[in-house]
């Protein structure tokens, strides 16, 4: 398992082994222990799964307030996205920064977001199926975001206004300038 830090240290690439043949390959796409001997020590108590059925679809940029606040590890089972975490930890000398990565099934990395980040992604391709895991139960009253097009953040999606494929929720989130108090 390779693991690799980021612009923003605490937001990390893994990548997992995989070892294939003329069958197909196998990986072990998580293990605590290669990850707790590398510094991240997080008990995941749930899994989640979404498939986007085209491309453009945006998911976030989502967080949960502490003491619901979750660290997640995310992968790309089929197809891509651009993975994005944006620092939301007001004492950080990164607050407000961003980092981003592709994530793909060929390429079969993921990315640990830890807490005090907003997460989101786009969908890179069609029918792509994001996994991930997360450190807390999903509480929909500390659930919270920051709009996906917010100019403070200038992050570069890979689509434009025009071409976003958003939920009604995530159209309601307004700019990080705006939110009130993460908790973080």
């Amino acid at each position: 398992m390779k693991i690799e830090k980021l612009a923003i240290r605490d937001v990390l690439i893994i990548t997992p082994e995989r070892m294939g043949d003329a069958r197909g390959f196998f990986s072990e796409t998580y293990s605590r222990e290669k990850l707790r001997a590398s510094g991240i020590d997080v008990e995941f108590v749930q899994d989640n799964h979404s498939l986007s059925r085209q491309k453009g679809v945006l998911r976030g940029l989502h967080f949960q307030k502490p003491p619901f606040a979750q660290d997640k590890l995310v992968r790309v089972t089929r197809g891509a996205v651009l993975d994005v975490a944006v620092d939301i930890r007001r004492t950080s000398d990164s607050y407000g920064r961003h980092v981003s990565a592709v994530l793909s099934a060929e390429n079969w990395t993921q990315m640990f977001v830890p807490k005090g980040f907003a997460h989101g992604f786009v969908t890179l391709e069609a029918d792509t199926e994001v996994q991930y895991k997360v450190s807390d139960v999903y509480a929909p009253e500390h659930e919270s975001g920051i709009a996906w097009n917010d100019p403070a953040l200038a992050i570069d999606w890979p689509v434009g206004e025009d071409e976003v494929i958003l939920s009604e929720k995530d159209r309601q989130y307004g700019p990080l300038d705006d939110l009130a108090d993460s908790g973080f």
